[in-house]
């Protein structure tokens, strides 16, 4: 029994309890897009750019406060700046969509000529993260970085396996629970969030309606950049903020999203599961565990490895191409790309 423990401890350490955290971030980003999709119809290629802006504003603001002294307790200092990196990021969104997207919107552009413009505005928004914070690994997360420590768990049961509970799991997980329930209520319980699904069910017959198209346009570009900015940013506690790692964030956000049902946003958020336990499970070197639960003769001479963690992001790639030759409408049967 205690075998199984340790063992169970080993893949909580490496896949759980990673993939938990990794599956809300995704979630949350792939959220973003999904609402875009619905509502503007289109597929935002900027959307990886746009939580790099809202995440480089937050830090910038933290790097500050941390200067003059101040903190959060335990909790990372990033906290007390997020909602001026979702405000910088809100204004850039809105004032692209001014700027750009508007212009093609009036004349009624074709969807794939949204999505090339999209591409241009996301080169921009690299270009602008770039200039402003460099292309370097940045770490911002201060505070108490454990909630459980390795030691103090082995002491705790007895185990020789110890488990680690970092402060940015915790949060990532609490946060998207929060941002989610109250995206949610939003949508299906106020009165824009039902204009916005009429809007996305039926624009002629929303306009008809009498819903405001520029106020449900104007909504869903700061819901989709306060999503952007919350996965970002808990993304970049979770790990480390580096501008490229934002643009191949690209791929598994919209890999969940096309999973759990493009246009449908409890299936983005089933979507950021399958593909964050997707990546997790299938890169990771199971022979420690195995190591806990199989006899000695048994154990396999190599890493008990299917992929390695260079292959990553092939993983959502291979995910998204079966999804699209299987079951294009995904999981939840969202709307067909």
């Amino acid at each position: 029994m205690e075998s199984f423990l340790n063992a169970l401890v080993v893949l909580a350490n490496f896949v759980l309890i990673p993939g938990l955290a990794y599956g809300a971030q995704l979630a949350l980003g792939a959220l973003g897009v999904t609402l875009i999709y619905a509502v503007l119809r289109f597929s935002n290629f900027a959307h990886g750019d746009l939580m790099a802006f809202g995440t480089m504003a937050t830090i910038l603001g933290t790097w500050w406060l941390q200067s003059m002294g101040v903190g959060f307790g335990p909790l990372p200092t990033a906290l007390l700046v997020l909602p001026l990196g979702i405000l910088a990021a809100v204004l850039l969104a809105l004032g692209t969509d001014r700027v750009v997207y508007r212009f093609y919107r009036q004349r009624r552009a074709a969807p794939v000529v949204f999505v090339i413009v999209s591409v241009g505005v996301m080169f921009i928004y690299n270009a602008l993260v770039r200039f402003f914070i460099g292309v370097e690994d940045r770490r911002f997360e201060d505070g108490e970085r454990f909630v459980i420590r390795p030691r103090e768990f082995q002491e705790l049961t007895g185990l020789a396996e110890g488990l680690a509970l970092r402060t940015s799991q915790v949060l990532t997980v609490v946060v998207t629970l929060l941002a989610v329930t109250a995206l949610f209520w939003f949508l299906q319980r106020t009165r824009t969030g039902k204009a916005m699904r009429a809007f996305s069910d039926n624009e002629d017959l929303a306009l008809l309606s009498g819903i405001d198209p520029k106020r449900v346009v104007l909504i869903t570009w700061a819901l989709a950049a306060t999503l952007a900015t919350l996965a970002g940013v808990l993304y970049g506690l979770d790990k480390s903020f580096r501008p490229f790692n934002y643009f191949q964030l690209l791929l598994p956000i919209f890999a969940a999203a096309i999973v759990g049902g493009i246009g449908k946003p409890f299936g983005a958020v089933i979507g950021g599961f399958v593909v964050a336990f997707s990546e997790v499970g299938l890169t990771y070197a199971y022979r420690r565990v195995l190591g806990h639960v199989v006899p000695e003769d048994w154990m396999p001479s190599g890493l008990a490895q299917l992929l390695s963690t260079d292959y990553k992001f092939a993983v959502s790639f291979i995910i998204l191409v079966l999804v699209l030759l299987l079951r294009p409408t995904g999981i939840l049967r969202g709307r067909v790309i």
